[in-house]
């Protein structure tokens, strides 16, 4: 088998996911970017798992199971953070997340 559609639409999903984290500007649709880069990987995995047999069986479906776990970590997380911040600054704009550290 030839792997050719999985592997170029892995590589536009990623591509995708790109643009999204370097042009957007709101702080979910960031985060969705990311997913979307990491849905990438995990569909590189499978595909390279199923066409390249290594020693190891099913070692891509193990690794695409971890960064899928990660994933929904990295969503908790960010989803918490950003809410957070939707409630000190009413926006979720990445530009006006002040980067220094402000003493109280």
């Amino acid at each position: 088998m030839r792997p050719v559609i999985p592997y170029v639409t892995a590589a536009l999903l990623f591509g995708i996911g790109v643009y999204g984290v370097l042009r957007r500007r709101n702080a979910v649709l960031l985060l969705m970017s990311v997913e979307i880069m990491l849905n990438a990987v995990n569909l590189i995995l499978v595909t390279a798992d199923t066409t390249v047999r290594a020693a190891l069986p099913q070692t891509g479906q193990v690794f695409a199971l971890f960064v899928i776990v990660i994933a929904a970590a990295e969503v908790g997380v960010g989803l918490a953070i950003v809410l957070q911040l939707y409630r000190l600054r009413a926006s979720v704009a990445v530009d006006e997340v002040p980067l220094e550290r402000v003493d109280a």
